[in-house]
């Protein structure tokens, strides 16, 4: 927990820390990014600047500023700065907290930072509730989690909810020479030259992630030897070699477990294979059970492309064993064919419209008797000696039986002109209009 205002003047603070925390901007004019938050006219840079700010929650990316915002917003509104955590306060520690703002309210508010406060249960996060009601902390929590589901309603609608967006790669490369130009906080003293082939490269390798760029440069200058003039020449091989194999933002229960499936299923449904080959290279890479994979790819067989292949469903039930039988990390084959497979297929809906619209009759309550020629009995009930007996199809020449199969006759599927359904439709409607001239004839 910090206290901004027992600090020593910035002048005379000992460079200490990794190079993130050395690097952090102190100030909104350092801050690089976010711009569609803090650009001049922006809301967030209004009410910081008026000091008109309520509780905020910053929603984004690791690495994208949330605490750094936070600590710039306390300094800039001259407010004491306490910063604690979802992953390692209790209730009593909050109330701790929240009792010495209340103690100071009359000296000098208090910003309470709270980092990753998706991870607050509820009990700590209502502990919260009645400290920013009545203003004794102003609270600014910050997450990588989608708010409306992980924070508590009270809590988000007592905040303005603010996202931040992963920096871009021409901002990441502006933080890099300032950490390799600063000679106060940075590595300005180091003599460290970074090729621009170099900084590209970690600029795009970071996915727009500040702490992890600056974190691999430091290790690159540190761990490089200076040569004969003192220079410390960071060039591409040496930058990969300190960041090695790239990590994979990606939670296997959480947001990016379901924006990345919803991203795959829709780039199928979209028929883009190339686009649902990258979503599902980057859950595998992620750590993603390959059979949730493989279960949505057998949902979507039916759901998008139905009957208008209907061999999609057996590929994706065939790579579904796959899965099972083969194991990773062969069975990433498997699903990568049966994913390019079903992208590329035509699609229907059809079925699952037909279900859909079916069931919303039965659940209205126009749920229909079995017709007396469909029911399964052997004996005549009293009363229904004259009820019409069931017709065998396969007695018929062309199957295309006068017979009603439902008490109210009514269109459900409507086959697509897409694929091998076009041939189920044109059938279809030669079927329907015999039954119905069969019909009409009786």
């Amino acid at each position: 927990m910090n206290d901004l205002f027992d600090q020593e003047p910035e002048e005379t603070v000992a460079v200490a820390g990794p190079l993130p925390a050395r690097m952090r901007p102190r100030t909104l004019e350092e801050i690089v990014g976010q711009e569609h938050l803090l650009a001049p006219g922006r809301l967030l840079r209004r009410v910081i600047e008026s000091d008109r700010f309520t509780n905020l929650i910053f929603y984004g990316p690791p690495g994208t500023g949330k605490t750094t915002l936070a600590e710039v917003i306390a300094h800039t509104t001259h407010r004491r700065f306490e910063r604690t955590s979802g992953v390692m306060s209790n209730v009593a520690q909050l109330r701790t907290i929240c009792e010495r703002a209340r103690t100071l309210r009359r000296q000098i508010g208090t910003v309470l930072f709270v980092d990753e406060i998706h991870r607050f249960n509820k009990s700590q996060q209502d502990v919260l509730l009645p400290y920013v009601e009545d203003g004794t902390v102003t609270l600014i929590g910050a997450t990588t989690h989608n708010p409306g589901i992980f924070i508590n309603t009270p809590l988000v609608s007592r905040s303005l909810v603010f996202e931040l967006h992963a920096l871009t790669a021409q901002a990441i490369e502006v933080l890099l020479m300032r950490a390799l130009t600063d000679e106060e906080r940075g590595l300005g003293k180091t003599g460290a030259v970074l090729e621009p082939e170099a900084s590209a490269f970690l600029a795009k390798l970071c996915d727009g992630d500040a702490r992890r760029a600056l974190t691999a440069l430091e290790i690159a200058v540190r761990s490089t030897e200076p040569d004969g003039e003192g220079k410390r020449h960071i060039t591409p091989e040496i930058m990969a070699e300190c960041v090695q194999r790239r990590v994979i933002a990606y939670d296997k229960d959480e947001d990016q477990h379901y924006d990345t499936i919803s991203a795959f299923i829709k780039s199928i449904r979209g028929s883009d294979p190339d686009a649902a080959v990258y979503w599902l290279a980057k859950m595998l890479e992620g750590g993603e059970d390959p059979r949730f994979i493989a279960r949505r790819l057998v949902i979507s067989a039916s759901e998008d492309i139905g009957n208008a292949d209907p061999r999609g469903l057996t590929v994706a039930v065939a790579a579904m064993q796959a899965v099972e039988f083969v194991g990773m990390p062969e069975a990433r084959i498997n699903l990568a064919q049966a994913t390019t497979y079903l992208a590329s297929a035509p699609k229907s809906n059809a079925a699952y419209l037909a279900l859909n619209e079916a069931a919303a009759d039965v659940r209205s309550g126009r749920v229909q008797p079995v017709p007396e020629h469909l029911k399964n009995v052997h004996v005549r009930a009293e009363g229904k000696e004259n009820a019409p007996e069931y017709q065998y199809p396969h007695d018929f020449a062309d199957t295309a039986v006068a017979q009603d199969y439902l008490t109210v006759p009514k269109t459900y599927y409507r086959p697509k002109a897409a694929g091998y359904e076009d041939t189920i439709g044109k059938r279809l409607a030669w079927m329907r209009a015999q039954r119905h001239a069969r019909l009409t004839r009786k």
